[in-house]
């Protein structure tokens, strides 16, 4: 790569990190300076305020879903980050899931996102053994959209359903009410192991005093109702009252304080070291053309400890590489897309990005060397999916193409997956997509995920509008032929953004790839928490 490429390359991608910090630092801001002020005039902090004062000083926040309903819901006026905030980071010196309803969206209601997100929570929680705390303010479901959140098995009430299997399995779960919990959502916190609830400005009850009043006839406050006073010393609904926000969340950082500690999965650590290259090569490295090929190994050694990767069949199957190497101290089994064009020992050229038989059977093999080790994986997509044509086929692509899959989603051991490119097509699951149970899921700026790319599809598409309008008897010309691939195009490429991913929860986050390392290492040191206990049996594999 010339100098000229690859300042090129750099320019481009800064934009794109320009671009992100620019969108979480509007997401930030949730509903709007007015109703931030409205908070503080109340004597409440904010979600995000609320997280801050609660995690350790200088720790991490690992933040899940910021992006969670971005550019949806927009007839409602949107719904910025799910109206809840929530991620991994350090309370106490431990480890620990913390989700805040965020009351500056409307009022903290349940969107079908905040259900989504909600689970999201609950999920990394029961995989990595963490104690998870509710910080509850919410007017409870959005009632326009009822239907989308009620009734079905992944809505609301699978949150109560978790609460309960959480219980059961003696994951820590502490809840506090620092503003409206009504009706069913008034559930989560008492369910719960503790429960606080801060006066005043707290209320929880299953009906409200207006609907009280027109279900039964009885006047009554809120406060009366469902207050802090009422249910710490009436009810018996809430173990501890305190009288502000600040107090309640030094109260959870007490109780969290005294948590004995459980037993570990032992993943090999050692003393951490950095990268020998330097990272903020990585902007440089990947093509603002995301065409045009680059090797995969350089961004690889920019991510590792020493930049040192121990790789397996390193002269076999390489359109993949696989290999072991330690990320901010920790053993991880890393199995990556090669984006460069290849030319094998028999002489036969291998596009990169694409998955042949040699590279599939290479992977599975080593995937299951991980499962034997004890040794988490780190998969690193830029695919465009499997290899097609005769030669393929005769090679039993379908055979080992399923070899991989199969030994993925039996995989044991945590699995972790960064989208630095292409995520197309059966390439997504092969690699470690979203339904493959990845305990994390990551995307860089530069990350495309479809079925397959924006040309090929567009095309497909505009063949099938065309096809449709002859049938009607209407002939498309070429001028109308044009501008309907361009908005077919448009349209499709919108799709395949990494932050229509994220808005639907497709990727936990959108990351810097200078965080990578960091983002990972918590991400591991997460899983650490929770000690595998399921025996790897890779099931039926053909030869």
């Amino acid at each position: 790569m010339t100098e000229l490429e690859f300042n090129k390359n750099d320019d481009s991608y800064r934009l794109l990190i320009s671009k992100l910090k620019r969108k979480i630092a509007e997401i930030s801001n949730g509903g709007g300076d007015k109703k931030i002020e409205k908070e503080h005039k109340k004597g409440k902090l904010t979600a995000r305020e609320r997280i801050e004062f609660l995690k350790d000083d200088n720790a991490d926040f690992l933040e899940i879903g910021a992006f969670a309903g971005d550019n949806m819901y927009q007839d409602y006026g949107g719904c910025p980050s799910g109206g809840v905030i929530g991620g991994i980071t350090f309370i106490s010196k431990k480890q620990c899931v913390v989700v805040a309803n965020d009351a500056t969206v409307k009022a903290g209601a349940w969107f079908p996102i905040t259900a989504k997100k909600n689970l999201r929570f609950q999920e990394i929680a029961i995989e990595n053994n963490l104690p998870i705390i509710y910080l509850v303010d919410s007017a409870g479901v959005f009632l326009p959209l009822q239907d989308e959140i009620f009734a079905d098995k992944e809505h609301f009430g699978r949150v109560f359903r978790n609460n309960a299997k959480m219980s059961s399995m003696g994951i820590t779960q502490i809840a506090a009410i620092m503003g409206s919990c009504v009706a069913g959502g008034a559930y989560l916190p008492i369910m719960s192991d503790e429960a606080l609830i801060v006066d005043k400005t707290a209320s929880i009850f299953l009906a409200g005093s207006y609907l009280v009043k027109a279900a039964i006839g009885e006047d009554i406050d809120n406060e009366k109702l469902g207050g802090a006073t009422t249910h710490c010393e009436i009810s018996g609904v809430t173990d501890y009252k305190l009288k502000n926000d600040k107090l309640a969340l030094e109260k959870i950082r007490s109780i969290i304080d005294k948590i004995g500690s459980k037993e570990q999965a032992n993943f090999n650590r050692c003393e951490s070291a950095d990268p020998l290259k330097k990272p903020i090569d990585i902007y440089g490295i990947i093509p603002s053309e995301r065409s045009k090929p680059y090797q995969m190994r350089e961004i690889i050694d920019r991510l590792i400890d020493r930049s040192e990767l121990e790789e397996y069949k390193k002269d076999y199957g390489k359109s993949i590489i696989c290999g072991y190497a330690r990320i901010d101290g920790w053993s991880v089994g890393i199995v990556a897309n090669q984006r460069e064009i290849i030319k094998t020992k028999t002489g036969e050229l291998q596009f990169g990005g694409v998955i042949y038989s040699d590279s599939a059977d290479k992977s599975a093999r080593f995937i299951a060397n991980c499962n034997q080790k004890n040794i988490p994986l780190i998969f690193l997509q830029d695919v465009t999916g499997f290899m097609v044509g005769s030669r393929a086929e005769h090679n039993g692509i379908i055979k080992d193409g399923a070899k991989m899959v199969n030994t993925v989603a039996n995989s044991v051991v945590p699995k972790f997956t960064v989208i630095i490119g292409n995520s197309y097509g059966a390439g997504n699951y092969a690699m470690c997509g979203k339904a493959y149970d990845p305990r994390l899921i990551f995307a860089w700026p530069t990350a495309k995920i479809a079925v397959m790319g924006g040309e090929q599809a567009s095309k497909v598409l505009l063949q099938i509008k065309k096809s449709s309008s002859e049938k009607k008897g209407k002939k498309i010309n070429k001028k109308d032929e044009e501008k309907l691939l361009k908005s077919i195009k448009e349209k499709y490429n919108q799709q395949t953004s990494p932050y229509y991913a994220a808005s639907r929860l497709w990727v936990d986050s959108i990351i810097d790839p200078l965080s990578t390392r960091k983002v990972l290492s918590l991400a591991i040191e997460a899983a650490n928490n929770s000690p595998i206990k399921e025996k790897y049996n890779p099931g039926i594999i053909q030869s």
